[in-house]
């Protein structure tokens, strides 16, 4: 009998993968496997939507990916290609219901302590509660940072792979990267600047 393979034991390339699909329609359930975790992961951490709200999304990722698979572009990394319907599927669905997409984030993640370490900020005695406050100074940030930040720190994309699913050049991801740094590390400067008056 034929056991699905699961992402750890299946060591096919992505673009294996989309050959596979492309050959015969029902093997996107290879990609999907793939790829559900990760982006759905991604969404929560772009968004504060729902579970069921996310899901939606994620089916309409998908269903985007499966329509527009002969169009995959060969150049890009498949990953890459996939992040930007991702992205690009979150902002449609932040314009068509209005509502600006925010992080959400447990504030244990060890992301807020990264980003926090990354802007060379002192030890602080509550770790917790300055993740909880990076969290909410992210929100804060304009999309393009906010983005650009959970791509580079959360998802660990590199600045190629950014700029694929950002379509910016290499140059203007490195100096949104670098802004959006700025920019956290002023928030987090004028909250202290509040918290000491």
């Amino acid at each position: 009998m034929f056991e699905p393979k699961t992402r750890a034991q299946d060591n096919r390339s992505d673009e294996e993968l989309v050959q596979i699909a492309l050959a015969d329609q029902e093997s996107f359930g290879l990609i999907i496997d793939r790829y559900s975790e990760p982006l759905s992961r991604y969404i929560r951490r772009l968004t504060r939507l729902d579970e069921e709200e996310a899901k939606d999304v994620l089916q309409d990722i998908f269903i985007k990916i499966y329509l527009n698979l002969n169009d995959f572009d060969h150049s890009l990394k498949f990953s890459s290609w996939i992040y930007r319907v991702a992205h690009n599927q979150v902002i449609d669905h932040w314009r068509k219901s209005q509502v600006r997409p925010s992080t959400a984030i447990d504030p244990d993640d060890a992301f807020w302590l990264s980003v926090a370490d990354d802007l060379d900020l002192e030890a602080e005695a509550n770790r917790r509660e300055l993740g909880v406050k990076i969290r909410k100074l992210i929100d804060r940030l304009e999309g393009d940072y906010r983005a650009i930040l959970i791509l580079r720190y959360l998802e660990d994309k590199d600045y190629q792979e950014i700029s694929d699913i950002m379509k910016k050049p290499i140059g203007t991801v490195a100096t949104l990267i670098n802004r959006a740094k700025k920019k956290l590390k002023n928030l987090i400067d004028q909250e202290r600047l509040i918290e000491q008056e």
